[in-house]
């Protein structure tokens, strides 16, 4: 699935319920200030949602086929929940409504209204659970990333920490066979000498036609 995808999911299944029910209060308002107020909310909200819709729809098109005949498919229906967020919203704004018609659309009217509203909060709760939990796993899947590189880390500074203990072993021992050449070499001297002063004696003595 696709992260982005599922974060303008999430937008949108927000923003559809909050737009239904402001929908249906704006409905019941008596005060045609307020009433006004909410209904440019409202408008405001269905234009957000129609982003939020072509955002969708162009990352869904982005993805490889099989991913994106699913995404497709759960866009047509937030596409028709849309349209009627849509025409439930021009009939309550339509200018020709009049008091009657509003307190048909409040009382008789809105009684299939407020189930299809009741629906779709409902079928947008579990978009949003499933969402949630689409994001808990990402976060666990996150966090086993972290813990990896973290190991990854530690045991590349231990390897480094053994490479500089092997040099420093290494340069120990290459000292150690300097001092013992050295020891060599000034024992290899110490015999020549002694073996030289051990034959001249000899050659003092004899005569010079020897």
């Amino acid at each position: 699935m696709s992260e982005v995808f599922e974060g303008y999911e999430r937008q949108y299944c927000e923003l559809s319920a909050n737009l239904s029910r402001k929908c249906n209060s704006a409905a019941a308002l008596s005060d045609h200030e307020q009433k006004q107020q909410k209904f440019v909310e409202v408008k405001a909200g269905i234009d957000d949602a129609d982003v939020l819709i072509r955002k969708m729809d162009l990352e869904a098109r982005s993805l490889q086929p099989s991913v994106k005949a699913v995404l497709l498919a759960k866009l047509r229906e937030y596409k028709s929940d849309l349209n009627q967020l849509k025409r439930e919203f021009k009939r309550v704004t339509s200018p020709n409504a009049n008091q009657a018609s509003r307190e048909e659309l409040l009382e008789s009217g809105n009684a299939d209204v407020h189930s299809a509203s009741a629906e779709h909060r409902e079928r947008m709760a579990m978009s949003v659970e499933r969402l949630n939990e689409s994001s808990d796993r990402i976060m666990e899947s996150r966090r086993t990333i972290l813990e990896t590189e973290e190991l990854g880390i530690s045991i590349l500074q231990d390897l480094h920490q053994q490479r500089e203990t092997l040099l420093h072993s290494h340069n120990k021992l290459h000292g150690v066979d300097d001092a013992i050449d050295k020891i060599d070499h000034n024992k290899l001297y110490s015999q020549f000498v002694s073996t030289q002063l051990v034959m001249l004696p000899s050659r003092i003595l004899l005569p010079s036609w020897c």
